[in-house]
């Protein structure tokens, strides 16, 4: 997958055991025109001797003819017996799937019950990751919408010198959302950052969205570009979030779709960033690399690590990602907005963004880049023992990431 970036980072199994086969993509045609020249690539007999079996060949060999190139992502989930069908017929850019479950959820896979269509969150064990908002989360996320729209040319009316400000000759704004409860975390990430050399860039580039009186005090105190208006965030806490998913991380996840999106909508990059990370070198540079790959997407994200269905299939984790601003990305952010009831029923913008990915990339051609891990570690290459060495070698300085997100 070199040759065509699609943006999505391998299953962990073919990293860690990167083997014959592990790399391999299966190439229908759909005409005799678009298949390889006949002296293209190399052909890998099977164990007989013979030249009965699929041809190998690079990329680049197999796709010499080709006109079009749609490409599917799938694999076996849950350790089904999975089949895969591809009909002829109108063209279409989503992938039915059919279970022997109950659509209803709650109960296993059976093989006595027919194959039945259902959603991409429901899983073999009957849980449903991606079911429809109800009324209670669309009143609520009503609300916030109707604080946003009525205090939005006031907010732009703020926001615009601050991010003007904060953007520079890069046209990049570091955005931070933080309550009173996460502060000590900001401190933090300003404090590592001055002490290896780059304070000034993070200083003068960050945007803070304060969230209440206590953490606005905290950022102005700091020296920070710091926006807060108490009826945009009147409802929001206080506190920190007691864990993963809970109310208060809820509403602060709203919060967060809420700074990105304005700050995009006026004109500028954003390098979102959670409070609980710290840099090892300026990442800045690396998105505005011309020459380097990471050029050509348009969102890139570090890697979350999980690769649960509900992440699928960029598995992106929203608290670090760089978005270049531009008609898709503005049109992005604009639709997360706009599912507050998901972000809320859900618990988290991350899930909805996961969704709204896919879909955009399919949609408007959003290209969309999951970082690597080892650039940019995470939450998981703490929590997960084979890391371990790793994570000892970034503590002893063999090797130097762009940061550490202490997610999970």
């Amino acid at each position: 997958l070199s040759e065509f970036d699609n943006g999505i980072p391998k299953p962990p199994e073919h990293e860690r055991n990167p083997g014959p086969g592990k790399n391999d993509v299966l190439v229908l045609y759909g005409s005799a025109k678009a298949l390889p020249d006949v002296d293209a690539g190399t052909v890998y007999v099977d164990e007989n001797g013979d030249d009965s079996s699929i041809p190998h060949m690079a990329a680049r060999d197999a796709t010499k003819n080709c006109g079009g190139l749609n490409v599917v992502f799938t694999g076996v989930y849950g350790a089904m017996e999975q089949c895969i069908a591809i009909v002829g017929n109108y063209e279409s850019y989503h992938v039915q799937r059919w279970l022997r479950i109950d659509p209803a959820g709650g109960s296993n896979l059976d093989a006595s019950l027919p194959l039945t269509p259902v959603g991409r969150g429901l899983q073999t064990n009957g849980k449903d990751k991606f079911s429809a908002p109800t009324d209670r989360f669309a009143l609520e996320s009503q609300a916030l919408l109707e604080t946003y729209f009525q205090r939005l040319d006031d907010s732009l009316e703020a926001l615009k010198p601050m991010a003007d400000a904060c953007a520079g000759s890069d046209n990049t704004v570091i955005v931070m959302v933080c309550n009173t409860g996460h502060a000590e975390l900001l401190v933090n990430f300003l404090c590592a950052a001055r002490a290896r050399g780059f304070g000034d860039v993070a200083k003068e580039k960050l945007l803070v969205f304060a969230t209440d009186e206590g953490a606005l005090k905290i950022a102005e105190g700091l020296g920070l570009r710091t926006f807060y208006d108490e009826k945009v965030f009147e409802k929001m806490p206080e506190k920190e979030a007691a864990q993963y998913g809970d109310w208060v991380f809820a509403k602060m996840m709203y919060a967060k779709v809420v700074a990105v999106q304005l700050v995009n909508r006026l004109g500028h990059d954003v390098l979102f960033q959670d409070v609980d990370l710290v840099w090892y070198k300026n990442p800045i540079p690396l998105f505005h690399n011309r020459t380097n790959p990471l050029h050509n997407f348009d969102v890139l994200f570090q890697d979350d690590g999980a690769r649960s269905l509900r992440y699928a299939p960029y598995n992106a984790n929203t608290g670090f990602y760089y978005v270049r601003n531009n008609d898709k990305t503005k049109f992005l952010f604009r639709s997360l907005l706009y599912l507050g009831d998901m972000v809320l029923s859900m618990t988290s913008h991350q899930q909805a963004l996961a969704a709204l990915l896919d879909e955009h990339s399919s949609l408007t051609g959003l290209r969309v880049k999951t970082l690597s891990g080892a650039d940019f570690p995470g939450g998981y290459h703490y929590h997960r023992k084979k890391e371990i060495p790793f994570l000892k070698d970034v503590a002893r300085g063999k090797y130097v990431p762009y940061l550490l997100h202490m997610s999970w």
